[in-house]
């Protein structure tokens, strides 16, 4: 299992529950807020909204609840000013972390970040640190159930997408951040809808981990995760198939 997909994925193939119902929405909603601050409260020609909307119907989020978010980011209604921080560090057995955070007050986010670090065997890193074995990348993510991988891998690449990638549970698009709008019209158009699109980022190499070492990891990033100001984690870490069979039934 590789720890350059998305944390949800190997949560996912680790049996754990997702995150309270009410954190999700957090997140979601935030991301709302701020696409629609920088780019309008159209989402015909805010890709980043589009996206945020997406995840919004992925997670059932009431039509109500996501229109109050858009005027919030447009000044609609009063609504809190949210800053975008991304922290670079390091956790058990060298492993790069980038944190993704959405806040409005950088003086409890980094504390909180921090102390997350600190009890879980990790620490921050200097800028620059960690960011440079990252790279941007465009993603739309299929449920696989129901969904024929050839069809779909097919389309993909007949809509411009650079690799398909199977997960088991569910099927990642991979993209130039520059077409990912081409490439899920193309998808869409071939009958394909993703569960979620947008950025992410992928890690140029990855280091492999097992044991104490693979678990504190993933208590690291899932420690993370649950704080409301975090909306992504990514890490450089791959666990096997083998070695999460194993954590499973420990």
């Amino acid at each position: 299992m590789s720890g350059h997909s998305r944390w949800s994925t190997i949560k996912r193939k680790k049996g754990l529950a997702d995150a309270k119902r009410g954190k999700v929405f957090t997140k979601v909603i935030k991301e709302i807020t701020v696409a629609a601050r920088m780019g309008g409260g159209d989402p015909g020609g805010n890709p980043r909204l589009r996206a945020a909307l997406a995840l919004a119907r992925s997670s059932n989020m009431s039509k109500d609840t996501v229109e109050r978010a858009i005027k919030k980011g447009t000044g609609e209604l009063e609504g809190e000013s949210y800053e975008e921080i991304v922290y670079e560090c390091f956790g058990p057995g060298g492993v790069a972390i980038l944190v993704e955070c959405l806040t409005d007050n950088r003086n409890r986010t980094g504390p909180e970040v921090r102390s997350i670090l600190a009890k879980r065997g990790g620490n921050l890193g200097a800028t620059g640190a960690a960011a440079h074995l990252f790279s941007r990348r465009g993603q739309l993510l299929f449920d696989a159930a129901g969904v024929d991988e050839d069809s779909l891998m097919m389309a993909a690449l007949d809509a411009g997408a650079d690799d398909v990638v199977n997960h088991g549970e569910e099927f990642q698009v991979l993209t130039d951040p520059g077409t990912l709008e081409a490439v899920r019209e193309g998808i869409e158009k071939a009958g394909f809808t993703p569960r979620e699109y947008g950025l992410t980022r992928i890690a140029g190499m990855t280091v492999p981990v097992e044991g104490h070492t693979a678990q504190s990891v993933l208590k690291l990033v899932e420690a993370l995760e649950d704080n409301d100001d975090v909306q992504d984690v990514y890490a450089n870490f791959e666990i096997s198939e083998e070695e999460m069979f194993r954590l499973d039934h420990e």
